[in-house]
């Protein structure tokens, strides 16, 4: 699984729903630290 590809899918779509990091996590119930990383193809968990 490609990573930085799978980042750069969620930034895209994150950014044309116009929310921030922080929306996001708050929406899925998760921490904006975590979506950095999965933006920045860091992490996956």
């Amino acid at each position: 699984m490609d990573l930085i590809k799978i980042g750069k899918y969620i930034a895209g779509k994150r950014k044309s729903l116009g929310m921030t990091q922080k929306q996001l996590a708050e929406k899925i119930g998760m921490s904006d630290k975590s979506v950095s990383k999965w933006e920045s193809g860091v992490s996956q968990s």
